[in-house]
Formats: C-alpha cells, structure tokens, sequence
C-alpha cells in the first residue's frame, strides 16, 4: 500500500476506514479533481501506466518475439486474475473485446432447438437487449421483465415468467439503473430447477462486490476492466462453467483453437477451455492495463473494496437526503452499491455544470449517478452535494426570474 502524504492524510480524519486513502496518490485524477464517477471508467493508476509503457517497449525492443516471450504468458495471466477475482479457475476464463462480443459467441454455441425464449430485465444494460433481440430472426423470442419500482425485479417475476420454453435467463448482477444487488444464487436456483440457464452481465459488480461464481453455480458470468476493476476500455472475460466446456460457439477464430500455431485453416480443432470462446488476436495494450487495475483489487481484496464502498455510500445517500434529493435505489445497505441514482428532471445539465467545476459524475434517464470508490472520501461527497445544491438553486432561482408564476 502507498503510504499517505499531507494531501492525502487531510482526509482521514473521522472517516471510516480510511486507510484505504493511500491509494490516492496512484490515482492522478482523484488528487487533481472531484472524480466520483468510476461505474462509468475506473480512475486510471500509476501501475496500469506503467504496465501499459512496459507493453510498449517490449513492442519497441522485441518486436513479434515478444508474442511468444512474454505476450501469450501475459494472456493466461490475466484468465488467471481475473478467475480469482470472481472464483473461477484460470481454464473456465475466456478474453473478449467487449460484453457484446461475449454474449454474441456465447449465445451462438447454444441450442435453442427445444426452448425458444430468453428473459431479461427492462433494468439490464441495453447491449443485453440488443444481443438478445439480434436472435429474433432464428426464431428466438425475448420476454422482459418489467420492473415495478425502477430499482429491481423481484425474484418471484423471475420464478413467474420462467416456463418450460425458457431456455435462458440473462441478466445482471449489479443493475446499472439503481446500483441494487441481485441474489444470483437465489436466481440460478430458479432457473435451474425450472430446466433454463443463466447468464449473468456483471460489468457493474466485478470487483466491488464480493462474487463466488462456483458458490453461486450460473452457468455463465460476463464482464470487464472498464469500470471497477479499474482497468481500461478493449478487454472484457467470459465465465463458463465446467458443465459447458463442450460448447462450439459458431463464432471463432484462430485464439479459440488448440492448435492456433499449426495455422491448420481446414479444421477446428478448439481449446479444451473456456479460451475456445476467443476469437482474433487480443489488444495487449488492453491485457497490460488490466493487470494493473486488477493489482489493486487483489492487493486490497474484494471485501475490503466493499467494507469501504459501502462507509461512503451510506455517508453520501444521508447527505443528499438532508439536501432533500430523491434518491433511486435499494434502501436496504446489503442490497446496494456505490451507485448512487439521484433524481432530477434534467441531470444532464446539472452534470455539465458539476464539470465545469472539476467535478466529474455522470447521468442516465432522469438521474444524476454519483459512484465513489475505495479512493474517494467523505469530504468529495460533501463536494459534490453542495455543488448540486448551488447548481439546483442558481437554475431554481433563474426558472423563477423567467417565469414569475413559478
């Protein structure tokens, strides 16, 4: 762990745990702004800098060699980080590009001959929809839940809507729209009894909230360095449980095969591992930067990240209910995370104006989304609070100047 300097160790006082504030220093962003928007992109540290500079100059020095010396090394590296994080062991981890191109490979490889519906939530990301929807024109039919209160769909939906056509159920672990926590293992025990696979998008969740996938027994577990894990854009993981190590997706390529350097264009002959479901060659800058991030996660562990996570959302939810803001999220603390949805009829441009102040958050439909990490402090969600207040009243007060009715 970094060690604090005056900067750093003015924030300490009073907050509960703290000593997690000597990570700051790693994080240039967090000591030059008001940064509480890491569900968006993880603040970007000195280890991936250096990680990602190293990448490069063995590029510089080696050339392609370094494929062989280092890079694919690098590869199994990062399976193998990434299985920790949530679980898994290294062989049940596959590298992607993206979400979009996990699910896609993912779906390809499953039969849905018998079974003809997958069900989602009107609360998971919209690229879960899109990759569902694309499978219409097989035949396949796609139900979403419709969520009674913006936060959550509760679990007897699920249990309702999975039928005997059902053959998946995908969904997240951390919804994006109100930073509620679903019971993933209470989820694949429905769906599993009721004869469906699950496959959770868990972008929103890796690496902030503790996840066991073997313990939870889905059946697949996406997601990726953008935001938590604190690693960057370009590199993304596939979860597949043992049951399914036989899957032939019909989307491949040469890093899927066992045989990848025998260059044997007439066959598929595929890894005896969840990598079958890579395709082409991966973005190296992008494995570089995710072993940074991911350093930081293993070093601190997962429940730590979660201990404090949990210490500065409970500190800026009070806060912004005293200021009298709506906030749009699970009230029960196990059951949320440090997304923070507060309601605004026009988020977008109270966002803008917390920009031009060096403090940088983010909106969705009708909420300003506020989401501190192990880095950020107490003082920074007075900040941005009191921003808002001023923002909200400067707009209140110049609504009324224009129109003296209101």
């Amino acid at each position: 762990m970094q060690t604090s300097d005056t900067s750093t160790s003015r924030f300490t006082s009073g907050d509960a745990h703290a000593d997690l504030l000597g990570y700051r220093n790693d994080f240039p962003i967090v000591m030059n702004k008001t940064f509480l928007n890491t569900c968006s992109l993880g603040a970007l540290g000195t280890r991936t800098i250096a990680n990602v500079h190293e990448y490069l100059s063995l590029w510089a020095e080696m050339g392609a060699s370094a494929w062989y010396k280092t890079w694919l090394g690098k590869c199994t590296e990062l399976r193998g980080a990434y299985g920790r994080v949530v679980g898994a062991p290294e062989d049940r981890i596959a590298l992607g590009p993206s979400i979009s191109a996990n699910l896609s490979g993912l779906m390809s490889a499953l039969d849905f001959s018998k079974r003809k519906k997958i069900i989602a939530t009107d609360l998971d990301f919209s690229t879960v929809g899109h990759s569902l929807l694309a499978k219409q024109r097989e035949g396949i039919k796609v139900e979403f839940l419709r969520s009674p209160d913006r936060v959550s769909v509760p679990l007897d939906m699920f249990e309702a809507a999975i039928d005997d056509d059902t053959a998946l159920v995908v969904t997240s672990h951390v919804y994006f729209t109100s930073g509620a926590i679903q019971d993933i293992k209470a989820l694949a025990e429905i769906a599993h009894r009721k004869g469906a696979l699950l496959l959770v998008d868990a972008y929103h969740g890796t690496g902030h909230v503790p996840t066991d996938v073997i313990d939870w027994d889905c059946d697949f577990y996406t997601s990726g360095s953008l935001k938590w894990l604190m690693g960057g854009s370009g590199i993304t993981f596939l979860y597949v449980h043992e049951r399914w190590r036989a899957l032939e997706p019909t989307i491949a390529g040469w890093f899927g095969m066992s045989n990848m350097f025998s260059f044997d264009i007439g066959a598929l002959q595929w890894r005896d591992s969840a990598a079958r479901f890579e395709t082409g060659t991966p973005s190296m800058s992008a494995v570089y930067a995710a072993l940074g991030g991911l350093s930081y996660i293993e070093e601190i562990g997962v429940q730590k990240i979660r201990k404090r996570d949990s210490a500065l959302t409970d500190d800026l939810i009070r806060r912004a209910q005293e200021a009298g803001y709506k906030v749009r999220g699970n009230p029960n603390p196990a059951e949320r995370t440090a997304i923070v949805m507060l309601e605004f009829d026009e988020p977008g441009a109270i966002v803008a104006e917390l920009g031009k102040r060096d403090i940088i958050v983010d909106y969705r439909p009708g909420t300003v989304r506020i989401s501190p990490y192990f880095y950020n402090t107490v003082e920074e969600n007075g900040i941005v609070i009191e921003a808002i207040k001023e923002i909200v009243g400067s707009q209140s007060r110049r609504w009324t100047t224009d129109d003296g009715r209101r």
